[in-house]
């Protein structure tokens, strides 16, 4: 089984993957951010490095997503291949950091690798404000994440709600606003017993 977390920056999809992992015995799947060689320099120069770093991170989950079919586990993963093409990719293009030529390129490689996979068992989006992120971002102290631009995380924010408008297969969307899971077990609590009935399991 595949469970994936979606999200924008610092809505907390690493938190909750390891809580979850956690809690249930589930083998986590994390995003590659420490080992990334391209992150600092993108957060410096989103134009020059913006092509490397979105196949960078494409190339990372889509072998990422063939473990995970050939996987006998229940995984959790944080970040899908999904939100690289669908949310920052278009992004970027749009504002003017991904040129026509390599968005095009990119996205006939993410079509190609689209075609061998499948959608997650279900798919938990985090949904949180602006000012939310900001917080979260500047709590957790990333030195590369420092740049990041105000305009950058808003534009993530309203392609994640037009993809999640969109998206067909199982969802459970989580209002990270409301939802302190990792500060009150409360809702932590609420959010399992959410999970567990989208998933009709028990534990």
């Amino acid at each position: 089984m595949h469970i994936a977390i979606a999200g924008n920056i610092g809505s907390g999809k690493t938190t909750l993957t390891k809580m979850l992992s956690s809690h249930y015995g589930w083998l986590p799947k994390y995003e590659s951010v420490d080992y990334n060689p391209y992150l600092t320099d993108f957060y410096e120069d989103m134009e020059r490095w913006s092509f490397n770093i979105q196949v960078y991170f494409l190339n990372k989950r889509f072998k990422d997503v063939l473990e995970i079919i050939s996987s006998p586990d229940i995984i959790v993963q944080d970040r899908t291949i999904y939100e690289d093409a669908r949310i920052f990719a278009p992004n970027l293009h749009a504002m003017g950091l991904m040129s026509t030529r390599d968005f095009e390129s990119y996205s006939e490689l993410f079509d190609l690798m689209m075609s061998l996979v499948q959608p997650p068992d279900l798919l938990i989006y985090l949904r949180s404000s602006i000012p939310n992120l900001i917080a979260q971002i500047q709590k957790r102290g990333r030195e590369f994440e420092k740049n990041i631009r105000m305009d950058y995380l808003k534009g993530l924010n309203n392609r994640y709600e037009e993809w999640i408008r969109k998206y067909q297969a199982p969802l459970l969307v989580v209002d990270v606003d409301d939802c302190r899971f990792e500060e009150n077990p409360d809702d932590f609590a609420a959010l399992t017993q959410r999970l567990e009935r989208h998933l009709k399991i028990s534990v």
